[in-house]
């Protein structure tokens, strides 16, 4: 579902034809689409996918995203940086401050971005997490698409 004013919806003996107002905001629920329209988002079929991985430092993760930005592996890196990590590595129970990038590519990069991920990660075992875009807006999936593909 795609909320186009805003990003609550209030009940409804109306469904599935949603019309209320709260605070200045119009919500429009018809059927399965919101005044936008189902045009506004791409079908489940996108080969779209966001790649998880931890580094050690927001200037390793810079590194890191441009790399693989440049090559065409991934389209868009987002860095958040002083994320907490907990987790177990050796037998032992470890804290870490880590950054958190993540990468948006498509598919058929997976196993060159797994990769080259790899090769330039400090760490011996890397996050490699891979998630499943369900939808998204037509405009963003036909830019990823094309800032994947060689000039």
């Amino acid at each position: 579902m795609v909320v186009s004013e805003a990003s609550f919806l209030m009940p409804s003996t109306e469904c599935p034809t949603l019309r209320r107002s709260a605070r200045g905001f119009r919500n429009t629920l018809v059927g399965e689409s919101f005044a936008l329209g189902k045009q506004a988002m791409a079908d489940s079929s996108t080969s779209a996918r966001i790649v998880l991985t931890t580094v050690s430092s927001p200037e390793e993760a810079d590194q890191l995203a441009r790399a693989l930005v440049e090559e065409r592996l991934a389209a868009c890196a987002t860095l958040l940086p002083a994320v907490q990590s907990i987790y177990r590595w050796q037998g032992a129970v470890e804290t870490a401050t880590e950054t958190l990038l993540l990468l948006k590519t498509a598919a058929d990069q997976l196993p060159a971005l797994e990769v080259r991920l790899h090769a330039l990660h400090s760490y011996q075992t890397p996050e490699f997490l891979v998630l499943s875009v369900e939808a998204g807006s037509p405009g963003y999936l036909d830019w990823l698409a094309a800032s994947l593909r060689q000039p």
